[in-house]
């Protein structure tokens, strides 16, 4: 019998009907990857290993979105800000994956190659040690919770009845189609100012 001419399962294949299940469904099971590619679940274990291996597989096509600058593009600050801005867009591509890999240990080369990155930025910067843990897990935060803002409603928030004048100004400004960008860098600049200091 002649071989197919094209592989039935790859590993490429799996991660691509594991993201459709996410981003469709917010998760992925084995059975269901298994049926959308007309193969045994079996087989995916042939190719992958456990589900734990499909989840960091998942975090390497996210990461492997984010542009990493070199270390001599720029200061300390220039080489975070980038990081933060190319990070946030490829999540924000994905923002069902972000649940999902929030509950998994981090062992991907990518994302574990962008955390050193920030590590010697912060460390440039000269923030201690405990410091420079800290601000990776601050910029974390920021950066995959903008990503998910990028995905709300166009109206993220509806106050009926008496409100707080302050906040109903505010709200005039809702109509405005960058908000989230807007916000995204007030934060990012805040954040840098915060760390420079």
């Amino acid at each position: 019998m002649p071989r197919p001419s094209k592989p039935l399962l790859s590993v490429e294949m799996i991660v691509d009907a594991a993201l459709r299940a996410v981003d469709a469904n917010g998760d992925f099971t084995m059975p269901g990857i298994a049926a959308a590619l007309g193969v045994r679940p079996s087989s995916l274990y042939n190719h992958v290993g456990a589900r734990s291996e499909i989840v960091e597989l998942l975090r390497d096509r996210a990461m492997s979105a984010v542009l990493v600058p070199a270390e001599t593009d720029g200061d300390w600050a220039h080489r975070v800000a980038a990081i933060a801005r190319s990070y946030r867009d490829a999540y924000a591509a994905h923002p069902r994956l972000i649940p999902l890999l929030t509950t998994h240990t981090v062992r991907s080369r990518p994302a574990l190659a962008m955390y050193e990155t920030l590590a010697r930025a912060f460390d440039t910067a000269g923030l201690l040690p405990q410091e420079v843990l800290d601000a990776i897990t601050v910029l974390d935060a920021f950066v995959l919770g903008s990503a998910l803002d990028l995905s709300a409603p166009e109206q993220v928030w509806e106050a009926a009845g008496d409100i707080d004048p302050a906040f109903a100004r505010a709200l005039g400004h809702l109509d405005s189609p960058d908000r989230a960008h807007r916000a995204f860098e007030a934060g990012l600049a805040a954040l840098l100012v915060g760390w420079g200091a």
